[in-house]
């Protein structure tokens, strides 16, 4: 997904937020202004972290944050697994779940209100617009062996987990992996996290090989390319999975929150509301 002139001036801002440096600054500047056409948001941001690490010794820490959000949403876990399981579709209910979860995001927003995510959970409804791409994942789960889910957000991460216990209930033949980010960035998670959480009680969990908010193809390990060649359905949650993935000739189901303009406008929706999209 390319980088509108809009997308890369938010960047910027994010960056110039957070320093004065003359220096790092005018080098992320020319980093946005020298971007390929093929470039996108999780890979600037990668090379972001990079001179972050060359002006200021280490990049951002978001440890503390992480395991806030983690731990509060383990504090959720036992009554939203009451709430799923007494569900009409309990797999529905926790695809929908795990989506709101997308919404603590320290990369896309400019901030995470905890009342507003707490809020988000009124609303766990199936929308119509999610409804087809529902019916066609749950067939191409039916006839599946393996599943990836490709992990986002800390916090997030223990919703995933209770989607795919349902997912389990629902597809006891799936062999069911989840790959994480191989190293920190932002509030993503990677496999320390999802160990915390006890994700890999549900899933193997697979580190995709580089401290990137997103999945690019030729960054993976060799290990992690080959669990995304081989898995026979791939849902990827949070807009920096569909940035860095979609338009790749992969057949993969999508979800997450429209947080920022750039999706607002090219999925015609309000801020925040949900996508679950599938892309042949």
């Amino acid at each position: 997904m390319r980088i509108s002139q809009s997308c890369a001036d938010c960047l910027y801002t994010r960056q110039k937020n957070k320093t004065d440096n003359a220096g790092y600054l005018a080098e992320i500047r020319s980093l946005l202004d020298n971007r390929s056409e093929n470039d996108t948001s999780p890979y600037m941001v990668y090379l972001f972290n990079k001179a972050h690490i060359r002006y200021f010794g280490k990049a951002a820490d978001y440890s503390g944050i992480k395991k806030q959000y983690n731990d509060l949403v383990l504090s959720m876990e036992e009554k939203l697994r009451r709430v799923i399981s007494s569900a009409e579709d309990p797999l529905a209910s926790a695809l929908i779940i795990a989506r709101i979860g997308n919404y603590i995001d320290f990369g896309a927003m400019n901030s995470v209100d905890n009342d507003k995510f707490l809020g988000l959970f009124s609303d766990t409804a199936m929308r119509e617009d999610d409804k087809k791409t529902y019916e066609a994942f749950l067939r191409e789960c039916a006839e599946a062996e393996t599943f990836l889910l490709i992990c986002d957000n800390c916090g997030e991460i223990v919703l995933d987990k209770l989607m795919l216990e349902q997912l389990k209930v629902r597809f006891p033949q799936l062999t069911v992996r989840a790959m994480v980010r191989g190293g920190n960035v932002l509030n993503d998670a990677t496999a320390e996290d999802a160990v915390y959480v006890g994700l890999d009680d549900v899933a193997e969990i697979i580190a995709n090989g580089e401290a990137i908010a997103g999945t690019v193809y030729e960054m993976l390990s060799e290990d992690a390319k080959k669990v995304l060649d081989t898995s026979d359905v791939i849902l990827a949650k949070g807009q920096g999975n569909f940035e860095s993935m979609s338009g790749q000739g992969r057949h993969v189901f999508y979800e997450f929150l429209c947080k920022c303009e750039l999706f607002t406008t090219r999925f015609n929706v309000p801020k925040l509301t949900g996508i679950f999209i599938e892309e042949n």
